[in-house]
């Protein structure tokens, strides 16, 4: 009877692990367009029609108003949203090269012993034709969702690494 009871709790602990981490390819598919109009919806979505402040506790829409809850906002990844190390882990993302960015592939940092350590960007566009810097949407602390140029991988020695999110198609 014990050898059945604890066999039953090991299968309640591995089907919990399976069903709380869902591949990209279980989330609904979302294209690049939309990924791009989600991230800018929270530029205005915030308090006076402002952006929506960073929160690593408080959500909209039923996300993490932080930057990993905010790319999961973008492409409808489960909310309240994943952290950063999932985001950047094979379940979720493909790794890239920098050159082969391209509008909704994000950039992230996945290094630091903290959340404030890790950070991740939504990335539109390059900023010139050298592609020495790149357009991004970002939520970050004290200014929330932002849209600016970022130089965040671009010369290789930071810890920032591009990736193409599994769900993301076109």
């Amino acid at each position: 009877m014990r050898v059945l009871a604890m066999a039953a709790a090991v299968l309640v602990a591995v089907s919990t692990t399976l069903v709380s981490t869902a591949p990209a390819h279980a989330y609904p598919q979302v294209s690049r367009a939309e990924v791009i109009a989600r991230a800018k919806s929270w530029l205005t979505a915030g308090p006076g029609g402002g952006p929506v402040p960073y929160s690593q506790s408080v959500g909209l829409q039923g996300y993490r108003q932080d930057c990993s809850g905010y790319v999961s906002m973008a492409a409808r990844i489960d909310a309240p949203g994943k952290i950063t190390i999932d985001l950047a882990d094979r379940l979720h993302s493909a790794p890239i090269a920098m050159a082969d960015l391209r509008w909704g592939d994000i950039v992230v940092n996945t290094t630091g012993d903290t959340a404030d350590g890790r950070h991740v960007v939504i990335f539109e566009k390059w900023a010139d034709p050298y592609r020495t810097a790149y357009h991004a949407y970002e939520q970050r602390s004290t200014y929330g969702t932002t849209y600016r140029v970022l130089r965040y991988g671009i010369s290789g020695t930071d810890d920032y690494r591009p990736r193409r999110l599994l769900n993301v198609t076109g």
